[in-house]
C-alpha cells in the first residue's frame, strides 16, 4: 500500500488499486518460479497495476513517480540532499523520455513490456531510454561543475 501510496492520495483509489493487483497475484501464482524474490514479484504485479489504473483511467500514463527503495532508518541530511538533486535532476528529463527510464532502469521492465505499456514502438523505447541516458550525463555533469565551480 506504501508503493501505491506514492501515485495517489486517493485512499478509495489505492484501496481499488492494491485489490486489483492482489487479485492478479493470485490469478497468476503458478507462474512465480523462484526465480528471485517473492516480494519482487509481488511489487512488480502490483506496480502493474498502478499503471494499469493511471492508463486506463487518463488513457496515457502521464507521469512515473521514482520509487525509492523501503526506508526503515532515517537518512542523513547529505543522502536525502543527494537523492533529492537525483530526482530533481531525472525530472528534467522530457516526459516521455522519463517514462521510458524510470520504467528501465527503476523498475526493470524489458523494451517489449515498456513499449507495450506506452503502446510505441520499442525502437523508440529503445532511443528514449539513450537519450534519457544522454541528457542524464549532461545534466550531472554541469551540476558537478556548477557545485565545484561555486
Amino acid at each position: 500500500m506504501r508503493m501505491i501510496r506514492r501515485y495517489t492520495t486517493d485512499e478509495d483509489k489505492a484501496i481499488e488499486i492494491l485489490n486489483n493487483g492482489f487479485l492478479k497475484v493470485f490469478k497468476k501464482i503458478g507462474t512465480f518460479r523462484g526465480e528471485g524474490s517473492f516480494e519482487g514479484w509481488i511489487r512488480r504485479i502490483i506496480y502493474h497495476s498502478v499503471s494499469d489504473f493511471f492508463k486506463k483511467e487518463s488513457g496515457y500514463l502521464k507521469f512515473i513517480v521514482l520509487e525509492d527503495a523501503e526506508k526503515d532508518e532515517p537518512q542523513v541530511a547529505l543522502q536525502g540532499l543527494y537523492y533529492d538533486d537525483l530526482i530533481q535532476i531525472i525530472n528534467a528529463l522530457p516526459e516521455r523520455s522519463r517514462q521510458v527510464f524510470s520504467l528501465y532502469a527503476v523498475e526493470g521492465y524489458s523494451h517489449k513490456e515498456i513499449a507495450d505499456q506506452l503502446e510505441i514502438s520499442e525502437g523508440t523505447s529503445k532511443w528514449h531510454l539513450s537519450n534519457a541516458r544522454e541528457q542524464l550525463k549532461k545534466l550531472l555533469e554541469s551540476r558537478m561543475n556548477r557545485h565545484y565551480a561555486g
